[in-house]
């Protein structure tokens, strides 16, 4: 069977190719075409684009890289009509996947989206659309089974999240080294140059009021050396760790952590973190206007109350940064509560399954049935 599967950021390169992994195992002639990074490389996918080429953060990046991103949408196009394979695998990255998804369903083929577009925070009439074109959906958050139900009439299958099984295996792993003599405090900044610029400055300067910590980044795969020794050169005493971040965030007594998917990652490993974003000016005030949630971090969306503190673009400042870190290395109490919070999201989260095999046995599943 040809698998032609697309993702376009770390996080779905990630689940990509833990995605490979299972599928092979099901089907030893697997032939795979992607759309990744290094891992999806790695489990025997061959790589058409890296996910550095694809990566654009916020409404006004977008809407500055728009030539880029029709280009590579007609490439896409061509490879995929050029290797005809079987189904096409979908993963997150929905301003891209919606669009092929579309596309591709007109020309015949077999689409299967795994890890749903968050429609659920806004752009809710994409749904009737995505009904249309998507002939298995695979969702990875609680409650989405019963939000594309109860609204949509959408039956769709919930498969577990793929985190847990990936924060589990870290945890079960051996400790390796220590990264520091003194007690850690981690930043992860994002995966994406634009958002690190935003967030990494305001993170450093705040190492400044903690020198009893170390503080150390977690390298994006997706950036180069030197871009992060720039941004380092006035803390000597910061260092940065590449590949290595569960390694880094298990040593670690709290955590500064870009919105995203390392929120969720970061509480799954039972670390103890502020959640920060910032965006361009322009982005944040469209953000504010179309996007429907209370929170943006994945975990206390999850979960539907405040478990971690969210520092969002004005309030992302080193004074609040400052605050909000001491009560997370000083507050036993607080560290109590998130700690005992964090144990009932793994919970919910594990209920699915082992999400990377489920959603194989899935696909395998429904391609067999056709």
């Amino acid at each position: 069977m040809k698998y032609y599967i697309i993702a376009g950021e770390a996080s779905g390169d990630l689940h990509g190719s833990n995605l490979i992994r299972e599928i092979r195992k099901a089907d030893a002639s697997a032939s795979i075409r992607c759309w990744g990074g290094d891992k999806m490389q790695e489990q025997g996918g061959e790589l058409v684009k890296h996910y550095r080429e694809l990566a654009f953060m916020g409404f006004s990046e977008v809407l500055m890289n728009l030539r880029t991103i029709f280009r590579n949408l007609a490439f896409c196009r061509s490879d995929i009509r050029s290797w005809q394979p079987d189904v096409l695998i979908l993963i997150d990255y929905p301003g891209f996947n919606l669009r092929i998804a579309k596309w591709a369903k007109k020309n015949g083929l077999r689409v299967i989206y795994y890890i749903a577009p968050q429609v659920w925070a806004w752009k809710e009439n994409r749904v009737k659309s995505m009904k249309q074109c998507i002939d298995l959906m695979l969702v990875i958050l609680p409650f989405e089974k019963d939000y594309f139900k109860n609204k949509w009439n959408w039956d769709v299958e919930y498969v577990g999240h793929p985190l847990v099984e990936e924060t589990e295996s870290a945890i079960a792993r051996t400790p390796g080294p220590s990264l520091a003599s003194k007690p850690i405090v981690a930043l992860l900044p994002g995966s994406r140059k634009q958002e690190i610029r935003k967030k990494l400055p305001v993170m450093l300067e705040l190492s400044r009021s903690f020198p009893g910590y170390q503080f150390i980044v977690a390298k994006a795969p997706g950036a180069d050396e030197t871009f992060y020794k720039t941004l380092l050169g006035e803390y000597p005493d910061v260092f940065y760790v590449q590949r290595q971040t569960y390694e880094l965030l298990l040593q670690s007594k709290a955590a500064l952590v870009t919105s995203g998917t390392a929120t969720l990652e970061t509480a799954l490993l039972g670390i103890p973190e502020v959640v920060c974003y910032k965006g361009s000016p322009i982005s944040y005030q469209i953000a504010k206007r179309v996007i429907k949630v209370k929170y943006i971090s994945l975990v206390n969306l999850i979960m539907d109350k405040p478990v971690v503190r969210e520092l969002i673009q004005d309030a992302f400042t080193v004074a609040n940064l400052k605050t909000e870190l001491t009560g997370l290395l000083e507050n036993k109490e607080r560290i109590r509560q998130i700690r005992e919070d964090y144990a009932r999201l793994k919970h919910l989260l594990k209920q699915g399954g082992d999400a990377s095999a489920t959603a194989a046995a899935s696909i395998i599943r429904f391609l067999s049935a056709k």
